[in-house]
């Protein structure tokens, strides 16, 4: 596999997934300040110093690990829709997802419902097939969460087994690399 140390720009029929910058701070700040996004994520939100060390770790996962965090953005007039990419967390979760780069997704709530998150969420799986040299990658969602979850099976994203992740009931699903 290249080795990888800044998120790749890639792009969709109606997106743009690139490196997030420091002036992406006040919009990645407010969506996860936002209690509707983070109330199936977190639980409650962010605050802003909780927010930039976020952001700073986006950066900090493609120089370790080779795959991070994209931001999205709308590729008609650049407006920031949210994030999604891949991560090590080294989460304490039974079972164990270590040594699967766990998928994640984040969007604005005034751009849920508009098919974005299976849009940005296909394409870095799609990416990940030939950059990330493992079996396979896993995602983990509040089992509440339909939409979440009906945007993890259209990427692919199966083998449901249920976790306790911090005390709640976590669905954790896998999609095998093709």
């Amino acid at each position: 596999m290249p080795e990888i140390t800044k998120a790749p720009r890639l792009e969709t029929a109606r997106l743009v997934l690139r490196a997030h910058r420091r002036d992406d701070f006040p919009d990645s700040a407010a969506l996860w300040a936002n209690p509707a996004v983070v109330r199936h994520i977190t639980g409650k939100p962010s605050t802003s110093e909780e927010s930039w060390s976020r952001l700073l770790r986006y950066a900090g996962l493609w120089s370790l690990l080779g795959f991070g965090y994209w931001l999205v953005e709308a590729k008609d007039d650049s407006r920031f829709i949210g994030e999604v990419g891949f991560a090590d967390f080294q989460r304490d979760i039974v079972p164990s997802l270590e040594g699967r780069p766990e998928a994640g997704w984040v969007l604005s709530s005034s751009e849920h419902g508009k098919g974005y998150a299976t849009e940005a969420v296909s394409r870095i799986v799609a990416w990940a097939d030939s950059n990330i040299g493992a079996d396979r990658t896993v995602c983990i969602l509040d089992p509440q969460y339909g939409a979440s979850i009906n945007v993890a099976r259209k990427a692919g994203y199966g083998d449901d087994a249920m976790a306790t992740y911090r005390g709640q009931p976590t669905l954790v699903l896998s999609r095998p690399m093709r």
